[in-house]
């Protein structure tokens, strides 16, 4: 018998639900050499502070961490259409941020949203309503 397939997070970019109020999400392939697959699958990744960007009609992932050092700017794989979609959201002024990093079969996944950034009254709602939540008041 074969495993079910699974999709496990790797590492999630908790600060990107904090800062943006996230839209809609797309999971995309990642074009990785040999190397940082391996950190990537031994949780050697930080999401932290990376960002997407739309060059040359291309999706392409920027300040990606992978164990102590920044890594080069990883191409990510779309089709044309999703892409396009993406630019259009980029000219409307929304931010695509990767949200979710997956890796739990053969191969690695970057789910990425668009997001339009929140105020600091925003945050001071979203801190609230977590301790509320976790029952602090």
């Amino acid at each position: 018998m074969r495993k079910p397939k699974t999709k496990d997070s790797v590492t999630v970019n908790r600060r990107a639900s904090f800062d943006y109020i996230l839209g809609e999400e797309l999971v995309v392939g990642m074009s990785l050499a040999g190397p940082e697959v391996r950190q990537i699958r031994d949780h050697h990744v930080q999401l932290k502070g990376s960002f997407v960007t739309v060059r040359n009609s291309e999706l392409w992932l920027n300040n990606l961490t992978l164990g102590s050092e920044t890594a080069r700017n990883i191409r990510l794989l779309a089709t044309k259409k999703q892409i396009r979609g993406f630019e259009r959201a980029k000219q409307d002024g929304l931010t695509i941020v990767p949200v979710r990093l997956l890796g739990g079969d053969r191969h690695i996944k970057l789910v990425i949203a668009t997001a339009k950034g929140k105020k600091k009254y925003d945050k001071r709602e979203s801190i609230k309503n977590r301790d509320i939540n976790r029952g602090k008041y």
